[in-house]
């Protein structure tokens, strides 16, 4: 993802402060926050982010399990490509990180006016999200196979 960026990033249409800015944050920071309305997305350039999930527990306990950590090259926020949305989980940086967070807006009419890069980019945020899908899938199953096992049910089946 991060050549695909550089393509995109060097247009003189796409410029920093109004289609993209680079900040960074320390470790401990949070970048967004789950439910919070969004409309951008982040490359990691420097350091590694924890995404994270949020569940209730019993109507009154609240846990947040890492649901995946990311490092240089990955991207997230990918759910607001194309229109704000609400966040589905918040991302914290885990070590000083240096991130990249587009306007979907700007890059979507970047990748309108450039087909061949927008393909590209578009196959490339494919992959990664279906390579997420998957490890989640398998993450989902291990999980129930373990509740299965450790509730004594697998003998009922």
């Amino acid at each position: 993802m991060k050549e695909l960026f550089s393509d995109v990033l060097a247009n003189a249409k796409f410029s920093e402060g109004s289609g993209w800015k680079r900040y960074s944050l320390n470790a401990g920071e949070t970048i967004i926050r789950k439910g919070e309305q969004g409309n951008t997305l982040f490359l990691v350039e420097e350091g590694v982010v924890r995404v994270l999930g949020g569940a209730e527990l019993d109507g009154n306990r609240r846990i947040s399990p890492g649901l995946c950590d990311l490092g240089i090259g990955a991207v997230f926020g990918d759910v607001c490509l194309y229109e704000s949305k609400e966040r589905t989980a918040s991302v914290v940086a885990l070590t000083q990180v240096q991130l990249l967070e587009v306007r979907s807006d700007m890059l979507s009419v970047y990748l309108d006016d450039h087909p061949v890069q927008g393909y590209l980019f578009l196959k490339a945020l494919f992959q990664a999200m279906s390579n997420r899908l998957g490890l989640a899938n398998d993450r989902i199953e291990h999980l129930l196979a373990w509740g299965i096992k450790a509730h004594d049910i697998d003998k009922y089946l």
